[in-house]
């Protein structure tokens, strides 16, 4: 079996990503080698991750080093992946999907329903930023950046009352000490593809496309594969205000899917069922849906005020 290089991002969820993968490869026989690149949104820390705006921000340096040669392969959260990957690159694999919903962290409160009024909770997303205000308009909403420890530092030092994180990531690592409440997706949806591991090859690269074909979980690449149709249906990229969430219901596959004003003073909201086997369709289907019931005003009006760039120049 051929040594495989893993491109990796450094944080410690992203290199156990990245090991998580190796030990899975290496269990088949493979000599693995993990690389740790730094990307710009590893580099940008100060600035709340809807006002940057750069595209692919947490994959193009691992992108450079995939087409240069230096790495065989990376692993990605998928959510931080374009749903347009750049020419030159493809997803080989979509592994088994960890839990994709929110979790509400905090020391004090069990529920979002407990936070008393103006309350500090500590968040980045636009997406989660916007269906807290939805359905608590009082609350302070402030920017967390940071990887998972120092976000879960700041918690405990006082600086929020609470944090909202995926409950992947928690999990993953092993840090669900804090974990107060698994939001649901009818509160709060999750992002495209969150909870799942996108592994990226060089497109055409057929050798390393083989090797890796056992890691692809056939539910997994369904539900992700509808998510971020609708997703790139709506232009946005992982930083704009859109959730979408599929699942196998009854033979179909169900996707849930909201737009919101990053004030929370208007969300859409639209679910439907569609055919496991065209999942696309399905995503395209629910984002036109939500475009024509003004989710094209809404998106209009984040880029317009600059808290979110479209992912296309």
């Amino acid at each position: 079996m051929p040594k495989l290089r893993i491109g990796s991002r450094g944080s410690q969820l992203a290199l156990w990503q990245a090991n998580h993968i190796s030990a899975l490869l290496q269990a088949h026989g493979h000599e693995v080698e993990i690389e740790i690149i730094h990307t710009t949104g590893d580099k940008i820390t100060d600035v709340a991750l809807a006002m940057v705006g750069t595209k692919g921000m947490f994959t193009k340096e691992i992108e450079e080093a995939l087409a240069a040669g230096r790495v065989d392969l990376a692993v990605h959260s998928l959510k931080d992946l374009p749903t347009e990957l750049p020419p030159g690159f493809e997803i080989a694999a979509i592994t088994e999907r960890q839990d994709p919903r929110d979790a509400f962290c905090s020391r004090h409160f069990s529920r979002i329903e407990d936070l008393p009024r103006g309350a500090r909770v500590g968040t980045s997303s636009l997406r989660r930023q916007a269906q807290l205000k939805a359905i608590r308009p009082d609350l302070d909403i402030h920017p967390l950046r940071g990887n998972v420890d120092t976000r879960l530092r700041k918690l405990e030092q006082g600086e929020y009352d609470a944090i909202i994180l995926a409950s992947a990531g928690l999990k993953r690592l092993g840090k669900t000490e804090l974990i107060k409440q698994i939001i649901p997706v009818e509160i709060m949806c999750p992002a495209a593809g969150q909870g799942a591991l996108g592994v990226e090859i060089r497109e055409g690269d057929v050798a390393t496309g083989r090797h890796l074909e056992f890691l692809n979980d056939a539910a997994a690449g369904a539900a992700t594969t509808c998510e971020r149709a609708l997703l790139n249906r709506l232009g946005g990229g992982c930083q704009v205000p859109i959730g979408a969430f599929a699942e196998m219901r009854n033979g179909k596959l169900h996707l849930d899917a909201i737009v919101a004003d990053p004030d929370g003073s208007k969300l859409l909201r639209e679910s439907r069922d569609g055919d496991l086997s065209r999942p696309e369709q399905l995503g395209n289907a629910v984002g036109e849906t939500l475009l024509r019931r003004g989710g094209d005003e809404i998106l209009e009006a984040v880029y317009g005020r600059g808290l979110a760039i479209p992912p296309q120049p």
